[in-house]
């Protein structure tokens, strides 16, 4: 896992620390582009340390397929594939 200049992860609350070991076993080298720090939009859930963004070509040169991330996860995460980034949250529903 490779993070971003400026990216910080020690906020994540738990339930994101442990998609970054699931993502780290699909994609060894992916990259964390985004946690809280940047802008997004005001209800975020960047804010609330329950999202993180992900560059979509690893440094392997790998494909991040939003699919099969979002398969791996579960149905307690939205996985949102971006024009530069997939965006990652944990949001559960019922």
């Amino acid at each position: 896992m490779l993070l971003k200049a400026g990216v910080d992860i020690s906020r994540l609350h738990r339930p994101v620390r442990r998609v970054l070991g699931t993502l780290e076993r699909l994609y060894p080298d992916f990259i964390i582009t985004s946690t809280y720090e940047g802008t997004h939009s005001p209800p975020s859930l960047h804010y609330a340390h329950d999202a993180i963004d992900v560059r979509p070509v690893t440094a392997a040169g790998k494909q991040v397929d939003p699919d099969v991330v979002r398969d791996a996860l579960g149905p307690s995460f939205d996985v949102v594939p971006e024009r530069t980034h997939i965006h990652i949250e944990y949001d559960p529903k019922g």
